[in-house]
């Protein structure tokens, strides 16, 4: 019997860390992804508010009294809007305002008229990434003034440091609402799921242990979703378990009580066959017509205990595959089932060529074929057919008769040993010796139909059985 494997290595991140980093981490995918237009949709509004204040500032300089504005005042309100030139195109005239004696180089144009959505992410990203200071001029129309255009020189450091501040902020308000939503998030996950399978999970390992221990079957809680399917199912399961588990020693203890049983009635009706041979050379006429009854008698009872017996030792089948003609069997089969048949004579048809040969152990496979044929003689049959031909990459045997069928409770225990017998005082070892032995071979048996036109059986073995060298 194998040993059971060891558990899993416990890990440092758990199913609730994994939640939690998770959450963190789509919740951050998420404030990034609000973060891109937020970003571009600040850098638009700065531009925009710069342009509006440039625009304040002629409209204040254009309404002093004086004819000629003095440089001073001009300076002060550029110093003011942050800006390095102002100009404003009128309908009828053109307003200029910079400090110094010339306006400085421009290294971009933005003209936010007809920036598009993708334009000003991409500039975001532009004036994020840099590291140089730019002189950026900026186009666009004041409020409720269409028929006005305003053109701003400014530093573009002074706005890229404001977009800075601005990500900051955003950064430790994802990070808040980050923190605060995973909180929320694995709480709720710990709750309803993570909680519920540690129970689970304790509870599989508690059982585990002592399986046969009551006491340690889950009760299922009245949750109404998975979680609660899966504990009911596997309370369940761990009853059907607890189940087989108690039949499976029980059998095993009988088992072990008619190992022992059989070994010595065998022996018994051993010398009861010695006793039966002395009472064939009887005179009396009673006594022969009585002593083949006995002598069936005892027969029946020494077939019953070593089939037993032969089914408590063949826990390990030890197969030695061989090729070998499949017609040769099956015709040394019917000799020796004609010799043993007391029933009457069967009429075999073998439907098998001379040139058919087949991988398998030849004892194992003339034993399971004997006890099928064995269930035919005793079904009370008249008629065997046996049919072979290759079907893809099995061997596929056919063993069918022209009996009464198998009775309801046969087929429904069919390979069940003690169980599957269809007639009284058998023990239903046949086909459960067959099925091992096929099952052994890596193959498989099949009930066909049965019912009042016959039974049929079909044993599937594989062609490529690996053959073992022969014997010298």
């Amino acid at each position: 019997m194998s040993e059971p494997a060891p558990p899993p290595e416990k890990r440092f991140i758990t199913l609730s860390t994994r939640l939690l980093i998770l959450t963190i981490s789509f919740v951050m995918l998420a404030e990034v992804l609000i973060w891109t237009p937020s970003v571009a949709r600040f850098r638009k509004t700065y531009i925009e508010d710069f342009i509006a204040r440039a625009y304040l500032s002629m409209v204040a300089l254009d309404a002093m009294p004086e004819t000629q504005p003095n440089q001073d005042l001009e300076n002060a309100l550029l110093l003011q809007t942050e800006a390095l030139a102002i100009i404003v195109n009128r309908p009828d005239r053109r307003m200029l305002m910079v400090g110094g004696d010339m306006p400085p180089k421009v290294d971009l144009s933005v003209d936010m008229r007809t920036s598009t959505f993708l334009n000003l992410v991409v500039e975001a990203f532009d004036t994020m990434s840099r590291t140089d200071n730019r002189v950026i001029r900026a186009i666009g129309m004041p409020p409720r003034q269409p028929d006005l255009t305003v053109e701003v020189l400014f530093d573009e450091e002074i706005m890229r440091n404001a977009m800075l501040d601005f990500s900051w902020r955003i950064f430790t308000l994802s990070i808040v609402i980050s923190l605060i939503t995973a909180t929320m998030v694995y709480v709720s996950l710990q709750w309803m799921i993570v909680r519920p399978i540690q129970h689970l999970t304790r509870d599989m390992v508690r059982f585990r242990d002592n399986p046969e221990d009551v006491s340690r079957v889950l009760t299922p809680t009245p949750r109404g979703d998975e979680i609660g399917t899966a504990q009911s199912e596997l309370a369940e399961m761990q009853r059907q378990v607890q189940s087989s588990l108690r039949q499976k020693n029980r059998l095993a203890a009988m088992g072990s009580a008619m190992t022992k049983i059989n070994h010595d009635l065998r022996n018994t009706l051993a010398t009861a066959v010695l006793v039966s041979d002395k009472l064939q050379y009887i005179e009396d006429p009673e006594v022969k017509r009585v002593t083949p009854r006995l002598m069936k008698a005892i027969d029946r009872a020494i077939d019953l205990c070593s089939q037993t017996l032969n089914y408590a030792a063949d826990d390990q089948m030890d197969l030695r595959p061989r090729l070998f003609p499949l017609r040769d069997l099956i015709e040394e089969l019917q000799g020796i089932m004609e010799f043993s048949n007391v029933k009457g004579p069967i009429g075999w048809t073998i439907d098998v060529a001379p040139e058919f040969e087949i991988v398998a152990d030849r004892r194992h496979l003339m034993r399971a074929l004997h006890n099928l044929g064995t269930n035919v003689m005793q079904a009370g049959a008249t008629q065997l057919t046996v049919r072979a031909k290759h079907e893809g990459a099995n061997v596929v045997i056919d063993v069918i008769d022209n009996g009464p069928g198998m009775p309801k409770r046969a087929q429904d225990n069919l390979f069940k040993a003690f169980a599957g017998s269809g007639r009284a005082g058998g023990t239903g070892l046949g086909l459960v010796i067959v099925r091992d032995i096929v099952s052994g071979h890596g193959g498989d048996i099949q009930l066909v139909r049965t019912g009042p036109e016959g039974t049929h059986f079909r044993v599937m073995l594989p062609r490529d059985i690996k053959a073992q060298p022969a014997l010298a």
